[in-house]
């Protein structure tokens, strides 16, 4: 008995036909990966820029430093103050009134005032350490607001522990003054003073001397008597202490 063969009930597949007529393979579009791929330039690392400051931070910056660098100054002046006050204990100059006498004071129908007036002026230097180199100094004398006379003492140093007395005259000749002024002054009996020296001193330490600065002093409390007819009052002496003050002068400003 012979053997039957059936049929497979699946179908053969047919083989895939060529679609564009050559017999290849069949093509497929390109997909948008392999395009982008394609396409995309290739990567490459830039330099870095260096950052630049803000004009703020700077200023900032120079403020602090500024700041600082005076701080420092500060310090150090405060220091170098008190090693030269520890080692050498400077002292200002003490002046009196020693010894006046107004000589002359003669007041005109015109209101105009002429006087004479003798002055010596007590100069100290408590210092052991410490010369004073003192310019020409100025003398201005009033009364109530009224110039009774001017003048000056000379230029002189001044050592070491050493009291020097300065001489000199002060004058006024013809000076115009205010009615009631004149009127009160040929009043009086005995006329109250106010001196003012002015002048400027430098110190020597050694070798070493410093820059001059201004000192002014002043003289109140000092009652003098006025000259009857020719004959002229003896001298007196008020010893009188002046107060002494400096005058410091920085750029504009005078303390």
């Amino acid at each position: 008995m012979a053997d039957r063969v059936f049929p497979s009930s699946k179908p053969n597949p047919q083989p895939p036909q060529a679609v564009n007529g050559s017999g290849g393979p069949p093509s497929f579009p390109t997909t948008k990966a392999q395009a982008y791929g394609a396409t995309r330039p290739r990567y490459r690392p830039q330099p870095m820029k260096p950052r630049r400051r803000s004009s703020r931070s700077c200023c900032c910056a120079c403020c602090l430093w500024l700041t600082l660098i005076l701080i420092a100054l500060v310090l150090l002046a405060a220091i170098a103050g008190g090693v030269f006050y520890f080692l050498y204990r400077p002292r200002r100059p003490d002046f009196t009134v020693s010894s006046l006498r107004l000589a002359a004071l003669n007041v005109t129908a015109s209101n105009h005032l002429a006087s004479r007036l003798d002055l010596s002026v007590t100069a100290r230097n408590p210092n052991k350490k410490l010369v004073y180199l003192y310019d020409p100094i100025s003398i201005a004398v009033s009364s109530g607001g009224v110039d009774v006379g001017d003048g000056s003492f000379p230029a002189f140093v001044h050592d070491t522990k050493n009291t020097t007395i300065l001489k000199t005259t002060v004058s006024s000749s013809g000076e115009s003054v205010d009615p009631s002024a004149a009127a009160d002054l040929k009043k009086k009996s005995k006329l109250p003073l106010e001196i003012d020296l002015e002048t400027k001193a430098g110190v020597k330490i050694g070798g070493l001397k410093t820059k001059k600065i201004g000192i002014k002093v002043h003289c109140e409390g000092i009652d003098v008597a006025v000259p009857k007819g020719k004959t002229a009052p003896s001298p007196s002496s008020p010893d009188v202490m002046c107060k002494v003050k400096l005058r410091i002068k920085i750029w504009k400003w005078t303390f």
